[in-house]
């Protein structure tokens, strides 16, 4: 853990989201710091390289987002995600990396994170990135986001009118039930409860036709399969 991770962690800030960033790279943890840390409502407060470092100022320090590279030099940041999401059940997690968005980004999700930004991605969208999820959004690329809503709007049969009506919000949590997720884990995906989350399926059953839930889980399958 970094040398100033433990003063950090007693540190007040009003109005500063406390950021962790996990990666094994220096000059990109350094990076990321110089960069949300000119921002009045950020504040990367802890770093660390590795799987260990990372639980440690978990425990050290009460975060609001975790930014986490998927490849922790020998490590699995995936795992590192499934155990963030697993004890600390609201906390904001971005996954970060070189790969391909295209193969990973799906694979992050389902480990818990609430969105994927590749390293090479400029600054603006790192911020639109972190101020997403911190807002309780899940962010992809904007080509990501093509991609799937391509897949979802595909002309076969009835969908694209089906689809229309739908809400932004709607449209996210059919996504995310597309993806495997329940209503708990996306209510802890979107830090909404889980009362709201069982009232947007209900509207999205109602608007999609559907008879029951599982027709609309398979529905929401069908959507994300590739034409």
């Amino acid at each position: 853990m970094n040398a100033d991770n433990t003063s950090a962690a007693k540190a007040t800030r009003q109005g500063k989201a406390r950021i962790l960033m996990v990666d094994d790279h220096p000059i990109v943890r350094e990076g990321m710091a110089q960069l949300l840390n000119l921002y009045d409502d950020l504040h990367l407060c802890c770093q660390a390289s590795n799987l260990k470092e990372a639980l440690a100022a978990m425990s050290a320090c009460s975060h609001d987002l975790a930014i986490v590279d998927i490849s922790l030099n020998g490590e699995s940041g995936l795992n590192l995600i499934k155990i963030f999401r697993a004890r600390y059940p609201t906390l904001s997690i971005l996954a970060m990396s070189m790969h391909d968005e295209s193969l990973f980004a799906e694979r992050a999700l389902r480990s818990g994170a609430n969105g994927y930004l590749m390293k090479q991605e400029g600054t603006r969208n790192i911020l639109l990135a972190v101020r997403q999820i911190l807002a309780g959004n899940v962010y992809l690329s904007a080509a990501m986001h093509t991609e799937i809503v391509q897949r979802m709007v595909a002309p076969q049969g009835d969908r694209p009118s089906r689809i229309g009506g739908l809400s932004e919000r709607e449209f996210e949590i059919l996504c995310l039930i597309g993806l495997g997720f329940g209503s708990t884990q996306i209510a802890e995906k979107l830090n909404r409860s889980i009362k709201t989350i069982e009232a947007h399926r209900a509207n999205l059953k109602e608007k999609l036709q559907m008879k029951s839930g599982r027709d609309l889980v398979r529905f929401a399958v069908q959507l994300l399969e590739t034409n």
